[in-house]
């Protein structure tokens, strides 16, 4: 099996462009108690998620850094409503996207390197194939055109490491109480196969989250079907 990365495809024509970001999140850390650190990202995104059962909904509306027993009291409220196979991070976005779109959109679609949007239609023909772990969520997009496309994102779940031969050596381990690994992503990847997910033909990297890996399989079913609108990047793995 070979393995790609998914990614913005910058030589498309389609014109089409999505500002937004979801509905909820949690806060970022604001100076952990053991490595000192203030960090937080929304590259880790599960768009099925609804916190309107959670009674202090407003704790997830405004982007913000706390102390870290605040996240983790937040992380408990949110952990019973995630999708199984999901992990947190600081930071980590809930919900819908919400936001504007406008543009000529293909079936495909990568507003950012950390997420992929794609048609209904293309998401059904890609069920139809029989590739395995895609979920679309709805989008809350407003759309600035008539005969707009009904837009879903796809809920990737964390699988596969890359290979510590790509890793600089001398690096540390993750903080032992917020996790955070302080590591820039390589510019030549390596993928740790021994790690990788056996029943999903896409998935998020647990250990990089902005890096999306899709199998051979979904690559060919895209190309059969004429499915464009992103790029692949081969990648190898040890």
């Amino acid at each position: 099996m070979h393995y790609f990365r998914v990614k913005e495809d910058n030589s498309s024509l389609y014109t089409g462009r999505v500002e937004g970001r979801h509905k909820w999140g949690l806060p970022g850390i604001r100076n952990c108690p053991a490595c000192k650190a203030s960090w937080g990202t929304d590259t880790r995104a599960y768009p099925s998620v609804d916190l309107t059962p959670v009674v202090t909904l407003a704790d997830f509306e405004e982007p913000r850094a706390e102390p870290i027993e605040e996240y983790e009291r937040l992380c408990e409220l949110v952990r019973p409503l995630l999708p199984p196979g999901a992990l947190l991070q600081p930071g980590a976005a809930l919900g819908p996207l919400v936001g504007r779109a406008q543009g000529n959109f293909g079936p495909l679609v990568a507003p950012s390197s950390w997420g992929v949007l794609l048609q209904r239609e293309a998401l059904e023909k890609l069920q139809a194939e029989g590739l395995r772990g895609l979920k679309g969520c709805g989008t809350q997009l407003r759309f600035r055109q008539r005969n707009s496309p009904e837009l879903l994102e796809l809920e990737i779940l964390p699988g596969g490491l890359l290979h510590p031969d790509c890793l600089p050596p001398n690096r540390k381990p993750p903080c032992p109480r917020c996790g955070r690994r302080g590591l820039t992503r390589p510019d030549d990847m390596l993928l740790d196969a021994s790690t990788l997910p056996t029943q999903s033909d896409l998935f998020r990297l647990e250990d990089f989250s902005t890096v999306i890996v899709c199998t051979e399989r979904f690559v060919e079913a895209c190309r059969r079907l004429g499915l464009d609108g992103v790029s692949f990047q081969p990648l190898p793995m040890k």
